[in-house]
């Protein structure tokens, strides 16, 4: 272990902590509106910034590369039909969220529906951040810092496990105290810093890994040995044996993805902080841009570590780390680690923001005191914050032994996404569909998929036709059900939309033509790498 790599380490990872002090150390955290929704104040760079690194973490570093030294660029699939999915949130979402001018996806459904439809979309959250999202974060974090910083070699701890459940309870109390103590601008601020880094830091160990494919003859020729090498690795159309089989792009794929960009709390909270939807929309289609470029630096990496140590028995998801590590001179892995430490912040206080947000304003304001002041309020969110994030400790180190982290956190998001996306679209596109078929569809969804995916024979389903053309079908049925339950017991009133006046809901004009540009890209670049 090469102290330059500590110190450099250390030094950046203060730094953000020092930078991000100082911005928000005058911000307002006693109102939740200051708390959950920074004072709804966040413009476009802020927005941009903050939905990269919530969705930038380890679990995408390590997971998605890990994927593709498996699979090779067909798992780009996550990374570029989300930007169709942003496009979506940015022209048709945003807007009619704004309208309400709420601060959980959660209190939209109950405007629409009820307040039980609300409670019950609640829960639904809580439970999955709780035992899916949160962990996931923290897992892949510490087994890609391992990995980074050699912390066996540093430490002198032999035993994985105990290095694995130390270092998970370290980062998520670093992670906790982020996020219970500074509110959401703060996580949007650091967020940001860690974002400019983690790109850099993405692009430094393409160029670095290239090299190290050409052994220093430079990296347009490393470029080229990987394609007559290894070519099948860098078709962006899946086969039928691959994680992502090209034709469910069009069916599962595209739907977890407009959830995870559309309607996920984790992620839109901070669009609800937009300072009007002009600047939402800015900061939407911004990141949209970002997301394509991911491939480079969430997808490339994974094949060049395909080529240089897939005879070396490295695991998938060990190739990461092996990589930065092998790669990057000892300062550049020091200020990468950081970087990656601070995405795992990032994503986990994110997470840990909106868990808060949710039990807070929906469940301790909505249900438990519905008499709660402010400061009781946002109290009571730092309060179950580290009640959550010691549950997180707990079960992060009881993922070890998963065979692809990110096929896995994809397929057990769906149980809870699929069934969400179904009524918050339903919701938005009827009139009459009544709060009866929302609750339906939440809690039949979430056992369907849960069933496919765990008790015989059921299992055979997902088996037969592949698990996301599995969950788009139980997507279909879920929007079928509502439909004919609307039919037959309608609402006595059409549902009317109306706008709360919290936010100037003036489009950007550049929004639909950015849009456009977007998905063709899109296209293009599948067709570019068709094989």
């Amino acid at each position: 272990m090469h102290m330059l790599t500590l110190a450099s380490f250390l030094f950046f990872t203060g730094l953000v902590a020092f930078i991000t002090w100082r911005i928000t150390r005058r911000d307002g955290h006693s109102s939740t509106s200051g708390y959950f929704l920074a004072g709804r104040t966040l413009t476009f760079p802020l927005i941009a910034g903050s939905l990269l690194m919530t969705n930038l973490s380890t679990e995408q570093m390590v997971g998605l590369n890990g994927a593709a030294f498996a699979d090779g660029l067909s798992v780009m699939a996550w990374e570029v039909v989300a930007v169709i999915a942003l496009v979506a949130l940015a022209l048709f979402f945003l807007p009619r969220f704004l309208k309400s001018g709420i601060a959980t996806l959660p209190q939209l459904l109950e405007i629409r529906f009820d307040k039980t439809t609300q409670l019950i979309t609640n829960i639904i959250f809580l439970i999955a951040y709780a035992v899916i999202l949160l962990p996931i974060i923290l897992y892949s974090g510490a087994i890609g810092l391992q990995g980074m910083l050699d912390l066996q070699g540093l430490t002198g701890i032999e035993s994985t496990n105990t290095l694995l459940w130390l270092t998970v309870w370290i980062v998520g109390i670093i992670g906790a105290i982020y996020a219970l103590f500074g509110g959401l601008r703060t996580v949007a601020v650091s967020d940001t810093l860690n974002g400019v880094g983690l790109l850099i830091g993405g692009f430094v160990i393409v160029y670095f890994g290239l090299q190290a494919v050409s052994d220093g003859s430079g990296v347009m020729e490393g470029w080229n040995i990987l394609k007559e090498s290894d070519p099948d690795k860098l078709n962006s159309i899946g086969g039928p044996e691959q994680q992502v089989p090209f034709f469910t792009l069009f069916t599962g794929v595209f739907l977890i993805n407009l959830f995870y960009w559309s309607t996920n709390q984790q992620i839109i909270q901070r669009t609800f902080a937009a300072k009007n939807l002009a600047e939402g929309q800015k900061g939407v289609l911004l990141t949209g841009l970002f997301k394509l470029l991911g491939p480079l630096y969430l997808v490339l990496p994974g094949i060049i570590a395909y080529h240089l140590y897939a005879d070396q028995g490295v695991r998938a998801d060990e190739a990461y780390g092996h990589l930065v590590f092998n790669v990057l001179p000892p300062y550049l892995t020091g200020f990468f680690a950081a970087v990656m430490v601070g995405a795992i912040l990032s994503s986990f206080n994110s997470a840990l923001n909106s868990t808060t947000t949710i039990f807070s304003l929906g469940i301790y304001k909505g249900v438990l005191n519905k008499d709660a002041s402010e400061a009781q309020v946002v109290k009571s969110g730092k309060v179950f914050g580290w009640i959550m994030a010691v549950i997180t400790m707990i079960i992060a180190p009881l993922l070890a032994g998963q065979e692809s982290l990110f096929g896995y956190l994809q397929k057990m998001n769906a149980i809870y996404f699929i069934p969400i996306l179904a009524v918050v679209l339903v919701g938005l596109l009827t009139k009459r569909v009544p709060p009866m078929a929302a609750k339906i569809a939440l809690v039949g969804g979430c056992l369907l998929i849960a069933a496919g995916y765990f008790v015989p024979p059921f299992t055979l389903l997902p088996q037969v036709m592949h698990e996301f053309h599995f969950v788009a079908l139980v997507f279909v049925l879920l929007v079928a059900v509502m439909l004919i339950i609307g039919k037959l017991r309608p609402r006595e009133t059409d549902w009317i939309q109306e706008h709360s006046g919290d936010v100037d809901l003036t489009p950007w004009k550049g929004a639909v033509p950015a849009g456009i540009v977007l998905v063709v890209l899109v296209i293009v670049m599948y067709i570019s790498f068709a094989g």
